[in-house]
């Protein structure tokens, strides 16, 4: 995209005005602490590393520390070897970190000897947040991440985790990527600026400012065929300077191959130590200019590098072999034979004879068949990749070693093993692409099962839950007698796809293979398999169960946390389910497990939500979508931001709450989960409620039951739970005939043994929908247990709806008592719609309700600025806060500035005054 010198009129880059403008905005954001993060994309060939280069220049001339780094396919296999290119340069200051983060660093980065204990992700995520930011705080920082769809996964996984967290920082991110495909980490959650194509007289003037433009029939052509890509209109015109037969040759081929061909153009013409050097470093996968040193033992790379200089293919700097762009590496790569490029990567790993995981990876690239001792060499390396974090790498790694391992099963365990890891790494699709290939290797009907049981997983985590239920109850029902603890495996996976699916059919499916299994040896997994079926209808023998399971679970198994704190809380014990929910995710911390995270993390901000913990719930919905994202987890994807949805319509957002539901769910076909169909209607329900259009709110709470003679929930378990909402919508629209039917029909098949959260609920409904001097009764019934609680939001709209009875009937002392428990529970949530309703109610009661002074402030608060504020409120220190939400010390100190003016205070003393003495209480849940 660069033109000659000798045109002054012609401006350096070309065509990119509004790119140009918003990237120096970008810079701009640093220097007032705006934090922000840009993803710059593109086609190959784009000018994005122009514009990487242009951003690097100016913000040297604003004063900035420019900290870059380029993927590299040749390194993406290898863990954190991107995150290693980019923190270089700031290493020397690990001493001045926390004891924890800097270890972490140490020993993700090889600094400490092995041995070490496996790298903590959160301490070594935190490390890299922490000596960015300090860094910010000397210098505003610019980070350049070029070719971002070539970086190791390890890396990517933790440069996500950075852009989250510069908000308030001196410091932003400008990334720049393929647009297919972007990686998941950074193609939803972040601001996108394409460097799309030139428009045609740009793109003339591109021409114009080669050294030898084309002309007529053949300008007309080149501007056709490069469609305004500026690297193909620059390579396009050098190549017909050369003879007019290129573009004709090239026509027939895919614009990128056709580019990677022009790249290999000039190759014939070099020498022949040219080429074999330009060899080295495309086999590389490195820009060290020591380690092709050391490959070309002794011979002179500089001076045989000397004439790709030249000819524009690459540049040396610095000790580094920077290549034009990343497309010379494809196209001389191409370009040779396979016995040059083995010549090639034989030659680097004898050179990284020090350097076992990059030797093992040039020896497979060498490799023409299969070969065991090089297999064992990459399964090695996976195993030294998995011990410090990198899932993605090992995973890599172990599938490359079983392609080359000679022995089928052999292969097909590793095949298993790279499974595992993918799984662990957060990689569903992969782990199906990769299960899939185990069937045609081993007629071992224990691996094919084991192969299934992941594939299942993968497919599960999608809203593909029919196939997930199909592989899942296959290898149940075929292992049930041969091995039992694999087909319970298998049942309690796909338990979780039942309950999403929600069709009885696969309810059914479960009970009936789940009776062939003779003995049920793994409590844990059958306590789950049991609540799925029958959490309302059998509760007492899924309560048993569940505290059989919870009485020889270990807390240091995975499974055992994941299932039983799921098993907990669909049999609604909420505060037993926030408990193990908690050291589920302290567990996943620890070793690193991010491919369960996002279930794990919706389930957690579900369990909040009900609790009435609605910012942290709110927090972890948000933490769940970005991960589910970067997963692939479609199924978490929707439900976290139909969460997010419902909160949002709880706090009295209407118009945020209809869109954030409407889009989760935008092209999807919400059938194919039913818990995610009611729950969206729930959401929309809500939202017409407080926007009070009672007929559209009773229409979509209704969409959560069928519309049959005798209705029946829609979703066997999650609809049960709007029964009350639904009678208090049928009020006001005047549907109560309607309503009463789906009441009474759904009480009929709940049976009498029901959970204390479960009486409450279709006591309000009975008591809305009954007969005004018959309804006194059902209020007292759903508020007599003090355990229904637990359920704040639901308890206290019980308390309203009571309350407003008493009055209506002159009983107002009677009223205030709960009215106002029902406003301070309100106040807490900060439930803005029912807060006024209650309050006015109350005054109308011929109560005083005292200004809630803080209200208005707190509702300006973003949910982690109120965890913040809280914390902050009991005494802890910045540094104690960051620790705790996993932010820098900064950071917390950012938010805070922006908290006090929302609270109208100035100090950090006068935080408990400002917060209202419910909300200081609430407990932190993580």
């Amino acid at each position: 995209m660069e033109t000659s010198t000798d045109r002054s009129t012609v401006p350096a880059i070309l065509g990119r005005r509004s790119e140009l403008a918003r990237i120096g905005s970008l810079l701009d954001s640093a220097q007032g602490g705006g934090g922000q993060v840009l993803v710059l994309t593109g086609e190959p060939g784009a000018g994005k590393s122009t514009l990487v280069e242009w951003a690097a220049e100016q913000g040297r001339a604003r004063g900035m520390r420019v900290l870059r780094v380029r993927g590299s396919e040749g390194e993406s296999g290898l863990a954190l070897s991107g995150l290693h290119q980019l923190l270089r340069p700031l290493l020397p200051g690990l001493d001045r970190l926390p004891e924890s983060q800097r270890d972490a660093l140490r020993c993700a980065f090889g600094l400490d000897t092995p041995g070490q204990a496996p790298v903590d992700p959160l301490h070594l995520c935190a490390g890299v947040v922490t000596l960015l930011t300090e860094e910010a705080a000397r210098q505003p920082l610019l980070l350049l991440v070029d070719d971002i769809q070539w970086l190791d996964l390890g890396s990517l996984d933790i440069l996500a985790f950075v852009a989250r967290r510069l908000d308030g920082e001196a410091a932003v991110m400008l990334l720049a990527s393929r647009e297919e495909p972007v990686p998941a980490r950074f193609d939803r959650d972040f601001s996108h600026l394409a460097a799309g194509p030139l428009e045609r007289a740009d793109a003339g003037l591109l021409l114009d400012a080669q050294p030898n433009p084309p002309i007529g029939r053949a300008r007309s052509q080149v501007l056709k065929e490069a469609a305004g890509n500026p690297l193909a209109l620059i390579e396009l015109s050098r190549a017909l300077a050369k003879g007019p037969s290129h573009p004709g040759t090239a026509q027939t081929l895919p614009l990128t191959r056709r580019l990677e061909n022009l790249f290999a153009a000039d190759l014939p013409e070099l020498p022949a130590e040219t080429r074999a050097a330009l060899l080295l470093v495309a086999a590389s996968g490195s820009t060290q200019l020591a380690d092709i040193l050391k490959a070309a033992r002794g011979d002179d790379v500089i001076g045989a590098l000397l004439p790709a200089e030249k000819a524009g293919l690459l540049r040396i700097d610095g000790g580094q072999v920077l290549l034009r762009h990343p497309l010379v590496r494809s196209a001389v790569y191409q370009a040779a034979t396979f016995a040059e490029r083995r010549e090639a990567h034989l030659a680097l790993a004898a050179a990284l004879a020090d350097e076992p995981d990059r030797r093992a990876w040039h020896l497979a690239a060498a490799t023409p068949g299969q070969d065991e001792e090089v297999a064992e060499a990459l399964a090695a390396s996976a195993e030294r990749s998995r011990s410090r974090g990198g899932h993605a790498a090992a995973a890599a790694a172990l599938e490359r070693s079983a392609e080359l391992t000679p022995d089928p099963e052999k292969r097909s365990r590793r095949l298993l093993a790279a499974a595992h890891s993918a799984m662990f790494a957060g990689h569903p699709q992969w782990v199906g692409e990769i299960t899939a290939r185990v069937d045609g290797l081993t007629e071992d009907p224990i691996l094919r099962a084991e192969a299934s049981l992941l594939g299942g997983w993968a497919l599960g985590v999608t809203l593909r839950h029919q196939e997930a239920l199909a592989a899942l109850l296959s290898v149940g029902e075929s292992m049930a007698t041969t091995a039992p603890a694999l087909a319970l495996g298998a049942l309690s996976t796909g338990a979780t796809s039942a309950y999403n699916s929600g069709d009885p059919f696969y309810r059914s499916e479960l009970r009936r293979i789940c009776d062939l299994i003779p003995e049920k040896g793994n409590l844990v997994n059958h306590a789950w398999v049991q609540a799925v079926i029958h959490p309302h209808t059998d509760r007492r023998r899924s309560l048993e169960l569940l505290h059989r399971a919870l009485a020889v679970m270990s807390e240091d198994s995975l499974n055992d946390l994941t299932v039983l704190s799921g098993a907990a809380w669909i049999l609604d014990e909420t505060e037993q389910a926030i408990r193990l929910l908690s050291q589920t995710m302290d567990h996943l911390r620890r070793v690193g497990t991010a491919g369960t995270n996002a279930t794990i993390t919706q389930a957690l901000a579900y369990a909040q939500s009900e609790s009435g913990a609605w910012a942290a719930a709110q927090t972890c919905a948000e933490d769940a979508y970005w991960m589910a994202t970067e997963a692939g987890a479609e199924n978490v994807t929707i439900g976290s931001a139909i969460l997010q949805a419902t909160l949002g319509a709880f706090r009295g957002d209407y118009e945020a709450a209809c869109a954030r539901a409407q889009e989760a769910v935008c092209g999807v076909d919400l059938r194919k989960s039913r818990s995610l169909q009611v729950r969206y209607h729930y959401a929309f329900g809500m939202a017409y409620v407080v926007e009070g259009d009672h007929e559209a709110a009773y229409e979509q709470l209704r969409s959560t039951f069928s519309r049959d003679y005798q209705p029946v929930p829609i979703h066997y378990h999650a609809s049960v739970y709007y029964l009350a909402d639904l009678a208090a919508a049928a009020v006001r629209a005047g549907r109560t005939d309607d309503a009463r039917t789906v009441l009474e029909s759904t009480e009929r098949g709940l049976g009498t043994d029901r959970s204390p959260r479960v009486h409450a609920i279709v006591e309000r409904a009975t008591a809305l929908l009954s007969e005004p001097d018959a309804a006194e009764q059902h209020f007292l019934a759903a508020l007599a247990d003090p355990a229904a609680a637990t359920w704040a939001f639901e308890h206290a709209l019980t308390q309203l709806d009571f309350g407003e009875w008493l009055r209506r009937r002159h009983r107002s002392a009677e009223a205030r008592p709960r009215l106002s428990k029902a406003l301070e529970t309100f106040r807490r949530l900060d439930a803005r719609p029912w807060l006024d309703r209650a309050a006015a109610e109350l005054r109308a009661a011929g109560a005083i309700v005292p200004q809630a002074a803080d209200r208005a402030a707190m509702a300006d608060l973003t949910a982690q600025e109120l965890q913040i504020a809280e914390l902050a409120a009991q005494g802890l220190t910045n540094r104690d806060i960051a620790s705790r939400l996993y932010l820098s010390p900064r950071t917390v100190g950012y938010h805070l500035h922006k908290i006090f003016p929302k609270l109208g205070i100035k100090t950090r003393a006068q935080l408990r005054d400002a917060l209202s003495d419910s909300a200081r209480r609430r407990p932190d849940v993580q």
